[in-house]
């Protein structure tokens, strides 16, 4: 009697874990850079909010715009400004969207697995399709996802002053990097 019940217990927390599809980080890491001969700028956010839902192969990620560090305090104040980011009026930036080839990750099996994530990205007061080739990572049973894209920052009414034109890519790369934990 106890082996069945103790195989039972098995089974049915085996069940729960096999069924629980949606996985959680409020630390993923979301970076931009952006390379001109005059200057490289960098900044980093560590405090993404991202879900991840295998059942319906979803993903969000939400990041508050005033979260983004860079080396030059300078850049940040600049960053926040209306020119620029306006955190004030739009302080989060996020997309929502779906892992096309979700069916690719086996998330029970370590191992490195390509997909493509296709949604929209909203930045500022604009939201517009975006399409991006990235990694999930199964280690432990924990989720890794990274991926690393372009956005011409002009697309989402990021000009920044005019005197510092020169200084700013017309293409901004953004890698996300997000460690999930189970929901």
């Amino acid at each position: 009697m106890k082996k069945i019940t103790a195989l039972t217990c098995f089974v049915f927390s085996f069940g729960l874990t096999a069924f629980n599809q949606t996985y959680l980080t409020r630390n993923g890491n979301i970076s931009f850079y952006s390379h001109t001969p005059l200057e490289d700028i960098k900044a980093q956010n560590n405090e993404a909010v991202s879900v991840l839902n295998i059942a319906t192969s979803s993903i969000q990620f939400k990041v508050a715009v005033k979260s983004f560090h860079f080396a030059k305090t300078s850049m940040e104040e600049h960053f926040n400004t209306d020119d620029y980011m306006a955190s004030s009026k739009y302080p989060k930036a996020g997309f929502d969207g779906k892992i096309d080839n979700i069916a690719a990750v086996d998330f029970s099996k370590d191992g490195s697995y390509a997909v493509t994530v296709s949604g929209n990205l909203t930045i500022r007061d604009v939201t517009k399709p975006v399409t991006a080739k990235g990694t999930i990572i199964i280690k432990n049973g924990k989720p890794t996802a990274t991926a690393t894209f372009t956005v011409k920052r002009k697309d989402y009414n990021v000009i920044g002053e005019s005197f510092v034109q020169k200084k700013i890519a017309e293409e901004i790369q953004i890698t996300v990097n997000c460690v999930y934990e189970v929901q």
